[in-house]
């Protein structure tokens, strides 16, 4: 039976103005104080893209508040360069505790939906940690699924170093998915625009049709969105 004591309906109003400039570790002190020593940062990839799967990834970092230093730079991906995720990367698998990657294939999405497939790839991620941890910190959704605590964050992966190291885990291990994909389907141009709504990809939908990595749920043959031409920054 999914757990059901820390499943809220929603959350409480949230004052963006209290965003920090960079994240920091103070939800997981607070557990830390608790005795929670393994926190697991949540979050994913690719939930808007128009193909390819979408990922998640879990994190637990040391209870240190040094993680702030050795990870100095790790913040949401979508506010690093490819180039600074790479690095970022390096630090968070050197640092880590545990850490785990899970997928939802666009077949998936299609037959249960992108919410439901998104937290089938986060119960996967945290399948794949060799420890167990004592409580969960997500970027905004919850795991009813999941018999472990949990705490929803509006902005998580701006407020949590644990959530914006699983975010660029999450947005790395996915964007080396999309490489490969855009060698079995060229003409995409999946290497660039990473399967989301550009121009470019619009413009090669019209052209081709869709791929078998399309997902055929959502609106594939729709105007192009000009300001996505090029690399892909829409949110994940």
């Amino acid at each position: 039976m999914p757990y059901k004591g820390f499943i809220h309906a929603a959350m409480p109003p949230f004052d963006q103005s209290l965003i920090p400039a960079e994240p920091d570790l103070s939800f997981e002190f607070a557990l830390w104080e608790q005795g929670l020593t393994a926190v697991a940062g949540i979050d994913e990839a690719g939930r808007g893209a128009l193909a390819g799967p979408v990922s998640s990834a879990a994190v637990i970092l040391p209870p240190d508040m040094a993680m702030l230093t050795c990870l100095k730079g790790v913040r949401d991906s979508k506010q690093l360069t490819p180039e600074q995720r790479e690095i970022a990367r390096e630090k968070i698998l050197k640092h880590a505790v545990a850490w785990g990657v899970g997928f939802a294939t666009s077949d998936e999405i299609d037959y249960i939906g992108i919410l439901p497939a998104t937290r089938l790839a986060a119960c996967r991620a945290l399948a794949a940690l060799y420890i167990s941890p004592a409580h969960i910190l997500l970027d905004f959704i919850f795991l009813p699924e999941v018999m472990l605590p949990q705490t929803a964050l509006i902005k998580g992966d701006c407020r949590s170093l644990s959530i914006a190291a699983a975010s660029i885990l999450a947005k790395t291990a996915r964007d080396a998915v999309l490489r490969e994909l855009d060698l079995s389907f060229p003409g995409y141009g999946f290497a660039a625009h990473k399967g989301y709504g550009t121009n470019s990809h619009r413009a090669a939908l019209q052209r081709l049709g869709a791929s078998p990595v399309h997902r055929q749920s959502f609106t594939l043959f729709r105007a192009p969105d000009h300001q996505l031409d090029g690399y892909q920054l829409k949110p994940d």
